[in-house]
Parts: structure tokens; C-alpha cells; sequence
């Protein structure tokens, strides 16, 4: 097994594909372009506004449901609109049942509890496979194990070599809860001189040195964008692997 197509927590990809900021025929096309290159995990949300593009995208792949996890949100500001938010959702993407289906940042205190309540009911009725949360801090997390008993199955968090801190990945996996990460390259700085020594070293960009770090640390990575050579660009992970001291020196990146 190559180690994009490895699988963790719910069964999901360490390498997906990231649809934020996405629309319309550039959605879908991006879409198409991340199936063909070989993702087999996808990332929507209710507020991307791309469901359609991505359901579509999906349907026309010819590929097997099975073949591929998909992953949407719902927003805080849907709190006590879950189940018509998750219908929509469902509807939208044309799937029975959602792989992952996340609160995509902490609601009002008052409501996470509830809203998160909700989500596992969801679960429990079969209409999504697994949930979790997005944007939570450890605090929150714990709030919701607390209240239910039940801890999400994922934390998708911005994420990258920078903000890289091993307490708090190793605190989430003290807790079960698997670490995604969005947003890798907005948070690097792709031009650092450690990264382009390490891209050199292996002929390949510093964009594979950075997502090839995340699946080394078994964090899942969700990259965006919408241009179909460096989409089949960034999958192509297989064909090196940092060493123990350069994964060292990428850590060394983030904050002391």
C-alpha cells in the first residue's frame, strides 16, 4: 500500500483534496482533475457552495461509491437546522450517507453540546458513517466527550510546518481523535531554505516535501487547487521519503 492511500480513523485518506473557495465548472473540473489524479478523499462544506460540482463531479468519475470518502460540514450558524442542513447536504453530493460530516467551527457555548448531539444521531440513523468537529480546541473537545460519552473521530484544523506543536497532535491522539490538517500551504512558507535544501535533495517541489511530512506524521492533509498539473503534482508523494532528521528539521519549524 502506498502511503497516499493509507487510511486512518474512519477509514479515511491521509492525502485528500481540498474544495474551499471552488465554484461552479471550476469545482467540478477540479474535481475530476483530483479523481483522475488519484485522490480518493474529498473535502466539501455546506458553505463552500460547491456540493452540486462536487456530487456531480462524483457521479460522472464512473468510479465505485465505495472507492471514494467524502467529507462536508455544517456551519454554527445552522445550529438547531441540523437535520435539514444534513439532507441538503446529502441531496447536493447525491450520497445515501456522508463518510464524515464535521461542525465546522465551535457554535455559541451554549449550543455545541446539542449541535453535537445531533451529529450523532445523524450517525446513529446511518445517514452519515462517522463525525466529527473542525476548528476546536482541546477544551471544546473535551466538552463534547464529556456531555455524550462520544469523541469525534476527527479535528480538522489549520495545519502545517509552522504551527507544527507534537503536545497537541499527541493530545488528540491521546483522545482517539485523528488530526487534519487544511490549509498546508497558506501556512508555510514554501521558499524556507530548510524546505527547498530538503525538495532539492529529493527533485521534487517544496509543496510535496510539505504534504509528505503531514503523511509521515500520519496527519491527513487536504491540498487545494485548481490547476490540474499541480493537483496530479501533488499526489505524486510515493517516489521518495524524508528522512528521521529531515522530518526533524521541518519540526524544528514550528513554534519553540
Amino acid at each position: 500500500m502506498t502511503i497516499s492511500s493509507q487510511r486512518v480513523g474512519p477509514g479515511m485518506p491521509l492525502l485528500g483534496f481540498g474544495t474551499w473557495q471552488l465554484r461552479g465548472q471550476a469545482a467540478y473540473d477540479a474535481v475530476r482533475a483530483a479523481l483522475d489524479a488519484g485522490y480518493r478523499h474529498l473535502d466539501t462544506a455546506t458553505m463552500y457552495g460547491n456540493e452540486d460540482e462536487v456530487g456531480r463531479a462524483i457521479a460522472d468519475s464512473g468510479l465505485a461509491r465505495d472507492e471514494i470518502f467524502v467529507t462536508t460540514k455544517i456551519q454554527a450558524e445552522r445550529a438547531g437546522q441540523e437535520r435539514a442542513t444534513l439532507e441538503a447536504s446529502r441531496k447536493a453530493l447525491g450520497l445515501e450517507a456522508i463518510d464524515l460530516w464535521l461542525i465546522h467551527w465551535p457554535p455559541s457555548r451554549d449550543a455545541s453540546v446539542p449541535m453535537w448531539r445531533e451529529l450523532l444521531a445523524a450517525r446513529g440513523k446511518g445517514q452519515v458513517k462517522a463525525v466529527g468537529v473542525s476548528n476546536y480546541d482541546l477544551a471544546g473537545l473535551d466538552e463534547l466527550i464529556r456531555a455524550t460519552g462520544e469523541k469525534p473521530a476527527v479535528n480538522q484544523i489549520r495545519f502545517g510546518p509552522t504551527l507544527y506543536d507534537p503536545k497537541l497532535v499527541a493530545a488528540h491522539r491521546d483522545r482517539g481523535i485523528v488530526v487534519e490538517g487544511y490549509s498546508p500551504f497558506k501556512t508555510t512558507n514554501l521558499k524556507d531554505k530548510v524546505l527547498t535544501g530538503i525538495a532539492a535533495a529529493h527533485d521534487v517541489d517544496t509543496a510535496r516535501v510539505v504534504l509528505r511530512w503531514h503523511l509521515q506524521h500520519e496527519i491527513v492533509v487536504i491540498p487545494k487547487s485548481a490547476d490540474p498539473q499541480r493537483i496530479a503534482r501533488n499526489a505524486q508523494l510515493d517516489g521518495f521519503e524524508l528522512s528521521a532528521d529531515e522530518m526533524a528539521r521541518i519540526d524544528a519549524l514550528g513554534p519553540a
